[in-house]
């Protein structure tokens, strides 16, 4: 009887023992997210991407809205705001990644520009030429 009676209080405790490591055990396998590093030093190197590219003389709204959104994302890292951030992140990476694209928009049609008046100066000069024979 009293082997019985050990018996059952040792299977109570083992009992008792599982359900108070059970939940611990769970709460450190809960741990939080890990911080969107590599997002967030994509967004970093299109941001300085953009700014080599003179992205502030001829995009700087998204440059802002970029650097803004790359703030933001830190924020909430500091916050504990993993998805947040990941999504902040992403967004600082395409806007400076459409200043990029803006300013090389821009320069291109600078450069058309010029092309074109070249071109028509070369025209009036062979107009020129031609009323002088």
């Amino acid at each position: 009887m009293i082997t019985d009676m050990m018996g059952w209080v040792a299977g109570r405790a083992r009992q008792m023992i599982i359900l108070l490591i059970a939940p611990l055990a769970l709460v450190a396998c809960a741990s939080a997210p890990l911080p969107p590093t590599e997002s967030l030093n994509a967004a970093r190197a299109a941001i300085a991407s953009a700014e080599q590219a003179e992205a502030r003389q001829h995009a700087g709204a998204e440059l802002e809205e970029a650097n803004r959104q790359l703030a933001a994302a830190v924020k909430a890292v500091e916050a504990e705001r993993m998805t947040e951030a990941e999504r902040l992140a992403k967004q600082a990476r395409i806007a400076a990644e459409l200043a990029v694209a803006r300013t090389e928009a821009a320069k291109a049609e600078a450069i058309n520009r010029e092309m074109g008046r070249g071109a028509e100066a070369l025209d009036e000069e062979m107009r020129r030429q031609g009323d002088q024979q």
